[in-house]
This record gives structure tokens, C-alpha cells and sequence, in this order.
């Protein structure tokens, strides 16, 4: 089982994987992007910084998920608070012209060599109540983030998941709008019932309304 959750930023991605850990009994793949030296800057001048960010992110995600490769042929559960193919989504919101080529010519040479997951867990919500959890996070590299960025990622995301085809995996499409599965025992056990019916993991419960 390897499943894999998705969304825009400060949607809630990080805190449902560690939450189902236990519940699945498996390893956590969390993003790593904290140690991004160009992130900060980026905020600040994202036209100046947006191809050095994102190829750091690309060649750091990449070796991340390819150590992911070796626990899912051993067959060990894992869930990912990200998928290989959201840099290529950021990418595609923040350069253009040559670096844009660049980027993707070193993109799909190293997707190739990453296994997608079986299930992708995509988070939704508003681009308001996106701002109002990045805002009450208050990290400091994202208190310069402006809504017309998160909007435009929202956009992005909902294109990608809700609409293109084909994709490389299922997708279960969740509304966090009014959803509290951090406070709530009750809607995290709804969101793990969904995923196992999704993967077809018993025991689960069918839907019913919450």
C-alpha cells in the first residue's frame, strides 16, 4: 500500500499523513523543504529565485522518492504528503519561456524512474480558507505569500486532479472546506474509511453522511 496526499499549500497535507500513520501502520515520506536555500528569497522575488527553487526542489524531491521506491518493493506501507508530479505543477505556475523548457527536460527524465502511488488523497479547499491556514501557521517565509499565488496554485491543482487525463493513479477527491480531522476523531475516522474503501483495505465503513 502506498498512497500519497495531495493539495494546495496550507491545505492540511502534512498533518493528515502523520495522523493515519498509526492507523495504516506505515512508514511517512514527508516533504522536505525547510532546507531549500533559495525558498525565503523566493517569496520575497519570485521571478528572480523561481528557477533556482524549483530545480533544488526538483533534484530533492526526486532522490527522496526514488529511497520511497525501495520500501514499496519490499512491500512496506507508506503514505507521502506529496506526489513527484506536483513540482512539475509549481513549475509550471512560476517560470516560463527557456527555464520553463529546461526544467521539464529534466523532469521527465527523472520521473521515469519513480514509482507512483497506488491512491492520491487530493485535500480541497477555497482559496480564503487556504489564506486563513497559512496566516494562523505563520511561518515566517510565507508571510509574504500573496492570494493571487495561492489562488493561481489552487487553480493549477484543481485543473490537474479534478480534470486532466490520464493519470498514473486513482484519485479521491476530499472537501476539507468543513472538514476538521484534527480536532475531530470522528471526521479522521470518515477520512480513513474513504481511503481504505478507495485501496480496498478492510475493514472499512461505507459513506455516510457526516
Amino acid at each position: 500500500m502506498y498512497f500519497a496526499i495531495e493539495g494546495v499549500i496550507g491545505v492540511g497535507k502534512t498533518t493528515l499523513a502523520r495522523l493515519l500513520r498509526s492507523a495504516f501502520q506505515a512508514n511517512l515520506m514527508l516533504e522536505v523543504f525547510e532546507e531549500n536555500p533559495f525558498l525565503s528569497s523566493f517569496y520575497s522575488d519570485r521571478t528572480r529565485y523561481a528557477f533556482q527553487t524549483q530545480i533544488f526542489f526538483l533534484l530533492s524531491r526526486y532522490h527522496q522518492q526514488r529511497q520511497s521506491t525501495d520500501l514499496v518493493a519490499q512491500g512496506i506501507p507508506l503514505i507521502s504528503d506529496y506526489t513527484f508530479e506536483k513540482d512539475a505543477l509549481f513549475a509550471r505556475a512560476n517560470l516560463v519561456g527557456d527555464e520553463l523548457e529546461m526544467y521539464y527536460r529534466v523532469h521527465n527524465a527523472l520521473a521515469e524512474k519513480i514509482t507512483p502511488p497506488d491512491l492520491v488523497v487530493y485535500l480541497r479547499a477555497s482559496t480564503d480558507v487556504l489564506m486563513q491556514r497559512i496566516a494562523l501557521r505563520d511561518r515566517p517565509y510565507e508571510r509574504s505569500m500573496e492570494r493571487s499565488y495561492i489562488n493561481g496554485l489552487n487553480q493549477a491543482y484543481e485543473a490537474y486532479f479534478m480534470v486532466e487525463q490520464p493519470r498514473p493513479w486513482s484519485v479521491l477527491s476530499l472537501d476539507t472546506e468543513n472538514l476538521d480531522y484534527v480536532r475531530d476523531s470522528e471526521s479522521l475516522r470518515w477520512v480513513e474509511d474513504r481511503i481504505r474503501q478507495a485501496l480496498q483495505i478492510t475493514p472499512y465503513q461505507p459513506i455516510l453522511p457526516l
